[in-house]
Protein backbone atom coordinates (compact mmCIF):
# COMPACT_ATOMS: atom_id res chain seq x y z
CA UNK A 1 0.00 0.00 0.00
CA UNK A 2 1.23 3.39 -0.86
CA UNK A 3 1.42 6.51 1.23
CA UNK A 4 0.21 9.89 0.09
CA UNK A 5 2.28 12.39 -0.87
CA UNK A 6 1.72 15.36 1.57
CA UNK A 7 0.53 18.45 -0.54
CA UNK A 8 3.35 21.66 -1.25
CA UNK A 9 2.98 24.35 0.06
CA UNK A 10 5.00 26.27 -2.32
CA UNK A 11 2.17 27.54 -3.97
CA UNK A 12 0.59 28.97 -1.24
CA UNK A 13 3.08 31.57 -0.29
CA UNK A 14 2.65 35.22 -0.49
CA UNK A 15 5.37 37.08 -0.66
CA UNK A 16 5.18 40.38 2.00
CA UNK A 17 4.81 43.75 0.53
CA UNK A 18 7.45 46.31 1.33
CA UNK A 19 4.91 49.30 0.06
CA UNK A 20 5.07 52.44 2.38
CA UNK A 21 2.11 53.89 3.43
CA UNK A 22 1.66 57.41 4.81
CA UNK A 23 -1.60 57.28 6.53
CA UNK A 24 -3.24 59.72 9.02
CA UNK A 25 -3.84 58.52 12.56
CA UNK A 26 -6.94 57.32 12.64
CA UNK A 27 -10.03 59.17 14.63
CA UNK A 28 -11.24 57.97 18.18
CA UNK A 29 -14.58 56.19 18.18
CA UNK A 30 -17.48 58.07 19.24
CA UNK A 31 -19.23 55.07 21.30
CA UNK A 32 -17.47 53.35 23.91
CA UNK A 33 -17.77 49.46 23.39
CA UNK A 34 -17.42 47.42 26.51
CA UNK A 35 -15.42 44.70 23.45
CA UNK A 36 -12.33 45.18 23.80
CA UNK A 37 -10.55 45.85 20.61
CA UNK A 38 -8.84 42.95 18.66
CA UNK A 39 -5.15 43.09 19.19
CA UNK A 40 -3.55 44.29 15.64
CA UNK A 41 -1.29 41.33 14.67
CA UNK A 42 2.55 41.70 13.10
CA UNK A 43 1.40 43.64 10.02
CA UNK A 44 4.40 43.71 6.40
CA UNK A 45 3.18 47.21 6.02
CA UNK A 46 4.73 49.93 7.53
CA UNK A 47 2.48 52.91 8.66
CA UNK A 48 3.65 56.37 9.17
CA UNK A 49 2.05 58.82 11.13
CA UNK A 50 1.71 62.24 9.46
CA UNK A 51 2.78 64.66 12.94
CA UNK A 52 5.83 65.94 12.26
CA UNK A 53 8.72 65.64 14.55
CA UNK A 54 9.62 67.86 17.25
CA UNK A 55 12.59 70.49 16.80
CA UNK A 56 15.17 70.05 18.93
CA UNK A 57 16.06 73.42 19.24
CA UNK A 58 14.07 74.54 22.40
CA UNK A 59 11.90 71.68 22.11
CA UNK A 60 9.78 73.72 19.04
CA UNK A 61 7.44 71.79 16.65
CA UNK A 62 7.36 73.44 12.76
CA UNK A 63 3.97 73.61 13.18
CA UNK A 64 2.26 75.94 15.10
CA UNK A 65 -0.68 73.75 16.47
CA UNK A 66 0.35 70.02 17.80
CA UNK A 67 -3.35 68.82 17.59
CA UNK A 68 -6.44 69.36 15.65
CA UNK A 69 -8.02 71.58 18.89
CA UNK A 70 -6.73 74.81 17.48
CA UNK A 71 -3.59 77.54 17.85
CA UNK A 72 -1.09 76.22 20.83
CA UNK A 73 -0.56 79.98 22.27
CA UNK A 74 2.54 78.46 24.10
CA UNK A 75 4.56 76.70 21.19
CA UNK A 76 3.72 79.79 19.47
CA UNK A 77 5.21 82.22 22.32
CA UNK A 78 8.02 79.84 22.45
CA UNK A 79 9.04 80.37 19.18
CA UNK A 80 8.45 83.63 19.02
CA UNK A 81 10.88 84.08 21.86
CA UNK A 82 13.35 81.58 20.09
CA UNK A 83 13.72 83.80 16.98
CA UNK A 84 13.86 87.45 18.70
CA UNK A 85 17.16 85.92 21.03
CA UNK A 86 18.69 84.74 17.91
CA UNK A 87 18.00 87.45 15.96
CA UNK A 88 19.31 89.58 18.97
CA UNK A 89 22.37 87.55 19.34
CA UNK A 90 23.27 88.25 15.70
CA UNK A 91 22.50 91.78 16.56
CA UNK A 92 24.96 92.01 19.25
CA UNK A 93 27.60 90.04 17.52
CA UNK A 94 27.96 92.65 14.92
CA UNK A 95 27.47 95.91 17.11
CA UNK A 96 30.08 96.41 18.57
CA UNK A 97 31.97 96.69 14.17
CA UNK A 98 29.03 98.68 13.78
CA UNK A 99 29.77 101.02 16.27
CA UNK A 100 33.16 101.54 15.59
CA UNK A 101 32.67 102.02 11.60
CA UNK A 102 29.92 104.73 12.55
CA UNK A 103 32.06 106.70 15.31
CA UNK A 104 34.90 107.48 12.26
CA UNK A 105 32.03 108.37 10.19
CA UNK A 106 31.30 110.87 11.87
CA UNK A 107 34.75 112.42 13.43
CA UNK A 108 36.09 115.44 12.36
CA UNK A 109 39.51 115.65 11.59
CA UNK A 110 40.66 119.12 9.94
CA UNK A 111 44.23 119.21 8.77
CA UNK A 112 45.61 121.54 11.31
CA UNK A 113 44.80 120.01 14.35
CA UNK A 114 47.09 122.20 16.13
CA UNK A 115 45.33 125.81 14.54
CA UNK A 116 42.37 127.23 15.94
CA UNK A 117 39.00 125.94 15.97
CA UNK A 118 36.35 126.93 13.47
CA UNK A 119 34.39 129.70 14.14
CA UNK A 120 31.19 131.72 13.30
CA UNK A 121 30.94 134.75 10.72
CA UNK A 122 30.31 137.03 13.00
CA UNK A 123 33.18 135.53 15.31
CA UNK A 124 35.81 135.79 12.73
CA UNK A 125 34.92 139.39 12.55
CA UNK A 126 35.03 139.98 15.92
CA UNK A 127 38.44 138.84 16.39
CA UNK A 128 40.13 140.66 13.14
CA UNK A 129 39.21 143.62 14.61
CA UNK A 130 40.02 143.25 17.96
CA UNK A 131 43.65 141.89 16.43
CA UNK A 132 44.27 145.21 14.22
CA UNK A 133 43.28 147.32 17.43
CA UNK A 134 45.66 145.36 19.68
CA UNK A 135 48.54 145.70 16.56
CA UNK A 136 47.67 149.21 16.96
CA UNK A 137 48.16 149.48 21.17
CA UNK A 138 51.15 147.56 21.32
CA UNK A 139 52.70 149.83 18.05
CA UNK A 140 51.89 152.73 20.60
CA UNK A 141 52.90 151.99 23.79
CA UNK A 142 55.74 152.41 26.23
CA UNK A 143 58.27 149.70 25.88
CA UNK A 144 59.67 151.00 29.36
CA UNK A 145 56.24 150.62 30.83
CA UNK A 146 55.09 147.47 33.24
CA UNK A 147 52.91 145.23 30.43
CA UNK A 148 49.22 144.93 31.44
CA UNK A 149 48.27 142.00 32.32
CA UNK A 150 47.07 139.29 29.58
CA UNK A 151 43.13 139.12 29.04
CA UNK A 152 41.50 135.98 30.56
CA UNK A 153 40.31 133.67 28.12
CA UNK A 154 36.75 133.45 26.71
CA UNK A 155 34.85 130.96 28.54
CA UNK A 156 30.90 129.44 28.28
CA UNK A 157 28.28 129.39 29.59
CA UNK A 158 29.06 127.02 32.00
CA UNK A 159 32.38 128.75 32.90
CA UNK A 160 34.39 126.64 31.18
CA UNK A 161 37.24 128.04 29.16
CA UNK A 162 36.67 127.59 25.31
CA UNK A 163 39.01 125.67 23.36
CA UNK A 164 41.27 126.89 21.11
CA UNK A 165 43.34 123.94 19.62
CA UNK A 166 42.07 120.00 19.16
CA UNK A 167 44.96 119.05 20.73
CA UNK A 168 45.06 121.32 23.87
CA UNK A 169 45.03 119.00 26.75
CA UNK A 170 43.83 121.18 29.67
CA UNK A 171 40.50 122.21 27.93
CA UNK A 172 39.30 119.18 26.31
CA UNK A 173 36.68 117.56 27.30
CA UNK A 174 36.75 114.59 29.57
CA UNK A 175 34.06 112.94 27.58
CA UNK A 176 35.87 113.25 24.21
CA UNK A 177 37.93 110.17 22.42
CA UNK A 178 41.51 112.43 21.48
CA UNK A 179 41.04 113.28 17.78
CA UNK A 180 42.98 110.70 15.08
CA UNK A 181 43.94 108.32 17.60
CA UNK A 182 42.06 105.18 15.53
CA UNK A 183 43.38 104.42 12.18
CA UNK A 184 40.13 101.91 11.64
CA UNK A 185 37.29 100.29 12.77
CA UNK A 186 39.48 97.87 14.87
CA UNK A 187 41.22 100.35 16.42
CA UNK A 188 38.30 102.73 16.95
CA UNK A 189 36.85 99.73 18.79
CA UNK A 190 39.95 99.21 21.25
CA UNK A 191 40.32 102.75 21.97
CA UNK A 192 36.76 102.69 22.95
CA UNK A 193 37.00 100.31 24.75
CA UNK A 194 39.81 101.55 26.72
CA UNK A 195 38.77 105.35 27.24
CA UNK A 196 38.35 106.28 30.57
CA UNK A 197 34.63 107.87 30.04
CA UNK A 198 33.16 104.78 27.64
CA UNK A 199 34.30 101.51 28.74
CA UNK A 200 33.63 97.86 27.06
CA UNK A 201 30.01 98.20 27.45
CA UNK A 202 29.94 101.34 25.16
CA UNK A 203 30.58 98.89 21.89
CA UNK A 204 27.27 97.49 22.39
CA UNK A 205 25.25 101.10 22.57
CA UNK A 206 22.41 101.52 19.99
CA UNK A 207 22.02 97.99 20.39
CA UNK A 208 18.26 97.30 21.66
CA UNK A 209 17.13 99.99 18.20
CA UNK A 210 19.66 97.96 15.65
CA UNK A 211 17.49 95.18 16.83
CA UNK A 212 14.14 96.70 16.57
CA UNK A 213 15.16 98.22 13.12
CA UNK A 214 15.92 95.11 11.71
CA UNK A 215 12.97 92.98 12.80
CA UNK A 216 10.59 95.41 11.60
CA UNK A 217 12.85 95.73 8.19
CA UNK A 218 12.44 92.16 7.79
CA UNK A 219 8.71 92.37 8.49
CA UNK A 220 7.49 95.89 6.75
CA UNK A 221 9.72 95.30 3.71
CA UNK A 222 8.00 91.55 2.14
CA UNK A 223 4.60 93.57 3.40
CA UNK A 224 5.06 97.03 1.01
CA UNK A 225 6.85 94.08 -2.01
CA UNK A 226 3.53 92.31 -2.02
CA UNK A 227 1.27 95.37 -1.72
CA UNK A 228 3.55 97.04 -4.78
CA UNK A 229 3.22 93.79 -6.61
CA UNK A 230 -0.42 93.32 -5.97
CA UNK A 231 -1.21 97.03 -7.43
CA UNK A 232 1.39 97.14 -10.33
CA UNK A 233 1.33 93.87 -11.55
CA UNK A 234 -2.43 93.96 -13.69
CA UNK A 235 -1.08 97.56 -15.16
CA UNK A 236 2.16 95.51 -15.94
CA UNK A 237 2.88 92.13 -16.22
CA UNK A 238 6.47 92.31 -16.82
CA UNK A 239 7.18 93.93 -13.25
CA UNK A 240 5.90 91.07 -11.52
CA UNK A 241 7.53 88.47 -13.68
CA UNK A 242 10.81 86.89 -12.41
CA UNK A 243 13.01 87.97 -15.43
CA UNK A 244 12.65 91.45 -16.12
CA UNK A 245 12.41 92.79 -19.89
CA UNK A 246 15.84 93.80 -20.72
CA UNK A 247 19.33 92.11 -20.32
CA UNK A 248 17.55 88.97 -18.92
CA UNK A 249 18.17 90.06 -15.28
CA UNK A 250 15.99 89.87 -12.55
CA UNK A 251 13.13 92.91 -12.62
CA UNK A 252 14.55 95.19 -9.65
CA UNK A 253 12.41 98.27 -9.65
CA UNK A 254 9.98 96.58 -7.39
CA UNK A 255 12.04 95.05 -4.94
CA UNK A 256 14.13 98.09 -5.22
CA UNK A 257 11.22 100.79 -4.64
CA UNK A 258 9.93 98.64 -1.78
CA UNK A 259 13.11 98.34 0.30
CA UNK A 260 13.61 102.46 -0.18
CA UNK A 261 9.52 102.55 1.21
CA UNK A 262 10.82 100.43 3.73
CA UNK A 263 14.09 102.85 4.67
CA UNK A 264 12.08 105.80 4.53
CA UNK A 265 8.87 104.72 6.99
CA UNK A 266 11.52 103.33 9.73
CA UNK A 267 14.66 106.32 9.12
CA UNK A 268 13.39 107.66 12.42
CA UNK A 269 14.93 104.23 13.78
CA UNK A 270 17.86 104.58 12.09
CA UNK A 271 18.27 108.38 13.30
CA UNK A 272 18.04 107.56 16.92
CA UNK A 273 20.28 104.36 16.62
CA UNK A 274 23.33 107.02 15.05
CA UNK A 275 22.75 109.52 17.99
CA UNK A 276 22.80 106.78 20.64
CA UNK A 277 25.90 105.49 18.97
CA UNK A 278 27.51 108.92 18.71
CA UNK A 279 26.69 110.52 22.53
CA UNK A 280 28.65 110.03 25.51
CA UNK A 281 28.15 107.73 27.95
CA UNK A 282 28.79 109.73 30.95
CA UNK A 283 25.58 110.51 32.72
CA UNK A 284 25.78 114.00 32.88
CA UNK A 285 26.82 114.58 29.48
CA UNK A 286 23.89 112.52 28.20
CA UNK A 287 21.79 113.58 25.58
CA UNK A 288 19.08 111.10 25.83
CA UNK A 289 18.78 108.71 28.14
CA UNK A 290 16.89 105.70 25.39
CA UNK A 291 15.56 105.49 22.35
CA UNK A 292 12.28 106.75 23.73
CA UNK A 293 13.29 109.43 25.13
CA UNK A 294 15.47 110.59 22.07
CA UNK A 295 12.11 110.15 20.01
CA UNK A 296 10.49 112.41 22.25
CA UNK A 297 12.69 114.98 22.39
CA UNK A 298 13.44 114.72 18.56
CA UNK A 299 9.75 115.11 18.00
CA UNK A 300 10.00 118.11 20.17
CA UNK A 301 12.66 119.96 19.60
CA UNK A 302 13.34 119.59 15.45
CA UNK A 303 10.12 119.68 14.10
CA UNK A 304 7.78 116.99 14.86
CA UNK A 305 6.80 114.11 12.41
CA UNK A 306 7.40 116.37 9.81
CA UNK A 307 10.95 117.36 10.41
CA UNK A 308 12.09 114.31 11.65
CA UNK A 309 10.71 112.64 7.83
CA UNK A 310 10.84 115.52 5.56
CA UNK A 311 13.52 117.85 6.16
CA UNK A 312 16.43 118.22 3.52
CA UNK A 313 19.13 117.17 5.59
CA UNK A 314 17.34 113.75 7.06
CA UNK A 315 15.01 112.99 3.34
CA UNK A 316 17.54 113.16 0.64
CA UNK A 317 20.34 111.39 2.04
CA UNK A 318 18.04 108.48 3.60
CA UNK A 319 16.66 108.24 -0.34
CA UNK A 320 20.10 108.34 -1.59
CA UNK A 321 21.56 105.66 0.92
CA UNK A 322 18.55 103.24 0.26
CA UNK A 323 18.10 103.15 -3.18
CA UNK A 324 22.19 102.31 -3.55
CA UNK A 325 22.14 100.00 -0.82
CA UNK A 326 18.96 98.02 -2.28
CA UNK A 327 20.30 98.29 -6.16
CA UNK A 328 23.93 97.48 -5.54
CA UNK A 329 23.75 93.98 -4.39
CA UNK A 330 20.37 93.46 -7.45
CA UNK A 331 22.56 94.74 -10.29
CA UNK A 332 26.87 94.98 -9.73
CA UNK A 333 27.07 90.74 -9.49
CA UNK A 334 25.35 90.85 -12.72
CA UNK A 335 27.26 93.75 -14.49
CA UNK A 336 30.83 92.61 -13.01
CA UNK A 337 30.20 88.76 -14.25
CA UNK A 338 29.58 90.10 -17.82
CA UNK A 339 32.41 92.96 -17.72
CA UNK A 340 35.40 90.35 -16.07
CA UNK A 341 34.73 87.31 -18.12
CA UNK A 342 33.08 85.19 -15.79
CA UNK A 343 29.67 84.86 -18.16
CA UNK A 344 26.83 87.14 -18.97
CA UNK A 345 24.15 84.66 -18.37
CA UNK A 346 25.35 82.81 -14.40
CA UNK A 347 23.15 82.57 -12.26
CA UNK A 348 23.83 80.55 -8.64
CA UNK A 349 21.79 77.90 -9.78
CA UNK A 350 24.18 77.18 -13.13
CA UNK A 351 27.41 78.54 -11.89
CA UNK A 352 27.80 78.71 -8.25
CA UNK A 353 31.26 79.22 -8.17
CA UNK A 354 31.66 82.06 -10.42
CA UNK A 355 28.45 83.65 -9.22
CA UNK A 356 29.93 83.49 -5.38
CA UNK A 357 32.91 85.43 -7.36
CA UNK A 358 30.59 87.71 -8.86
CA UNK A 359 28.94 88.72 -5.72
CA UNK A 360 32.41 88.90 -3.72
CA UNK A 361 33.59 91.60 -6.32
CA UNK A 362 30.22 93.37 -6.91
CA UNK A 363 30.30 93.39 -2.72
CA UNK A 364 33.68 95.57 -3.13
CA UNK A 365 32.99 97.79 -6.01
CA UNK A 366 29.48 98.06 -3.87
CA UNK A 367 31.43 99.72 -1.20
CA UNK A 368 33.39 102.05 -2.98
CA UNK A 369 30.10 103.55 -3.95
CA UNK A 370 28.24 103.06 -1.14
CA UNK A 371 30.48 104.02 1.46
CA UNK A 372 30.26 108.11 0.88
CA UNK A 373 27.11 108.88 0.69
CA UNK A 374 26.45 106.42 3.87
CA UNK A 375 29.37 108.63 5.63
CA UNK A 376 27.23 112.04 4.68
CA UNK A 377 24.59 110.81 5.47
CA UNK A 378 25.89 109.64 9.41
CA UNK A 379 27.15 113.39 9.61
CA UNK A 380 23.96 114.89 8.87
CA UNK A 381 22.35 113.14 11.17
CA UNK A 382 24.36 114.05 14.12
CA UNK A 383 23.65 117.57 13.69
CA UNK A 384 20.53 118.71 15.56
CA UNK A 385 17.94 121.01 14.33
CA UNK A 386 15.36 123.27 15.33
CA UNK A 387 15.58 124.62 19.47
CA UNK A 388 17.52 121.16 19.86
CA UNK A 389 21.09 121.76 21.42
CA UNK A 390 24.43 120.22 19.92
CA UNK A 391 25.18 116.41 21.18
CA UNK A 392 28.13 115.75 23.28
CA UNK A 393 29.51 113.31 21.25
CA UNK A 394 32.39 110.96 22.56
CA UNK A 395 34.20 111.88 19.33
CA UNK A 396 35.24 115.39 17.65
CA UNK A 397 32.40 116.75 15.58
CA UNK A 398 32.33 119.63 13.41
CA UNK A 399 31.35 122.69 15.52
CA UNK A 400 29.78 124.24 12.56
CA UNK A 401 26.87 122.38 10.92
CA UNK A 402 26.78 121.32 7.00
CA UNK A 403 24.64 122.80 4.46
CA UNK A 404 23.00 119.77 2.86
CA UNK A 405 25.01 116.81 1.17
CA UNK A 406 27.26 118.39 -1.72
CA UNK A 407 28.32 120.78 1.48
CA UNK A 408 29.08 117.89 3.32
CA UNK A 409 31.48 116.33 0.60
CA UNK A 410 32.75 119.27 -0.51
CA UNK A 411 34.15 120.51 3.39
CA UNK A 412 34.96 116.45 3.98
CA UNK A 413 37.33 116.34 0.65
CA UNK A 414 38.75 120.09 1.34
CA UNK A 415 39.32 120.67 5.04
CA UNK A 416 39.75 117.75 6.42
CA UNK A 417 42.99 114.71 6.16
CA UNK A 418 43.20 111.04 5.62
CA UNK A 419 46.79 109.95 7.36
CA UNK A 420 45.17 108.50 10.56
CA UNK A 421 46.49 107.98 13.21
CA UNK A 422 47.70 111.76 13.14
CA UNK A 423 51.23 112.62 14.08
CA UNK A 424 51.99 115.19 15.79
CA UNK A 425 54.90 117.69 16.00
CA UNK A 426 57.08 117.48 18.87
CA UNK A 427 58.95 120.38 20.65
CA UNK A 428 61.90 120.08 23.10
CA UNK A 429 63.91 122.56 24.91
CA UNK A 430 67.49 123.46 24.45
CA UNK A 431 69.91 126.15 26.00
CA UNK A 432 71.10 128.60 23.60
CA UNK A 433 74.06 130.43 24.32
CA UNK A 434 74.44 134.20 23.71
CA UNK A 435 76.89 136.86 23.43
CA UNK A 436 78.53 138.87 26.08
CA UNK A 437 76.72 141.81 27.10
CA UNK A 438 73.08 140.15 27.04
CA UNK A 439 71.35 140.24 30.25
CA UNK A 440 69.84 136.37 30.32
CA UNK A 441 71.82 134.04 29.06
CA UNK A 442 71.50 130.02 28.33
CA UNK A 443 67.77 130.91 28.34
CA UNK A 444 65.51 127.70 27.23
CA UNK A 445 64.09 128.14 23.63
CA UNK A 446 61.79 125.85 22.56
CA UNK A 447 62.70 124.34 18.61
CA UNK A 448 59.77 122.67 16.55
CA UNK A 449 60.40 119.56 14.78
CA UNK A 450 58.77 118.90 11.89
CA UNK A 451 56.99 115.61 10.47
CA UNK A 452 59.62 113.00 9.53
CA UNK A 453 57.24 112.74 6.07
CA UNK A 454 54.10 114.03 4.44
CA UNK A 455 51.85 111.67 2.50
CA UNK A 456 48.92 112.89 0.02
CA UNK A 457 46.59 111.92 2.43
CA UNK A 458 47.69 114.59 5.10
CA UNK A 459 46.01 116.70 1.97
CA UNK A 460 43.32 115.32 1.27
CA UNK A 461 40.06 113.93 2.79
CA UNK A 462 39.38 111.09 0.71
CA UNK A 463 39.80 108.46 3.21
CA UNK A 464 37.50 110.12 5.43
CA UNK A 465 34.72 109.27 2.92
CA UNK A 466 36.07 105.66 2.94
CA UNK A 467 35.75 105.04 7.09
CA UNK A 468 35.09 101.14 7.49
CA UNK A 469 36.32 99.98 3.69
CA UNK A 470 38.33 97.37 5.30
CA UNK A 471 35.57 96.13 7.74
CA UNK A 472 32.74 95.83 4.59
CA UNK A 473 35.59 94.00 2.14
CA UNK A 474 36.22 91.14 4.88
CA UNK A 475 32.57 90.66 5.90
CA UNK A 476 32.36 90.13 2.23
CA UNK A 477 35.24 87.96 2.04
CA UNK A 478 33.87 85.85 5.35
CA UNK A 479 30.25 85.61 3.05
CA UNK A 480 32.38 84.27 -0.01
CA UNK A 481 34.03 81.59 2.09
CA UNK A 482 31.13 80.19 3.74
CA UNK A 483 29.03 80.05 0.54
CA UNK A 484 31.96 77.73 -0.81
CA UNK A 485 32.00 75.60 2.17
CA UNK A 486 28.76 75.73 3.24
CA UNK A 487 25.04 75.40 1.89
CA UNK A 488 23.56 78.32 0.14
CA UNK A 489 20.90 78.96 2.00
CA UNK A 490 23.16 79.57 5.46
CA UNK A 491 26.10 80.86 3.42
CA UNK A 492 26.18 84.55 5.29
CA UNK A 493 25.49 83.26 8.78
CA UNK A 494 24.75 87.50 9.23
CA UNK A 495 27.89 89.06 8.23
CA UNK A 496 26.00 90.26 5.53
CA UNK A 497 24.69 92.73 8.02
CA UNK A 498 28.44 94.29 8.42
Amino acid sequence: MSVPSSASLRDLYVPPSNAWSFVPPALAPENNSSVNPPIPGPSSTKQWSTRPTPNPLFDLSSSLSGDDSGLDITTLAKELLATALLQYATNAIAQPWEVGKTLLQVQWVPREPEGPLEATEGADDEAELSDSSNENDSYFADPTADRPPKPPRPTEEHGYIIRQSLLEEGTQPEYVIPVGSADGTWGMMKRLAGFRAEGWLALWKGLLTTSVQNALTSVVQPLVYSLLQSIFSPLSPSLSSPFGPTLGTASVLLPVASQVLTGFLLSPLDLIRTRLIVQSSVQRHRTYSGPLDALQQILAQEGGVRGIYLHPHLLVPTLLDCTLRALVPLTLPGLVAANVGLGAHISPETHPVQWNIAELLGGIVGSLVLLPFETVRRRLQVQTRGTARPIKACVEIRPAPYNGMVDAFWHILTEERSDLPLKTHRRRRRRSSTAKGKAKEGAPTLEEVPEESESWLRHSGIGQLYRGLGMRVGASVIVFVLALVGSPDESDGGWAEL
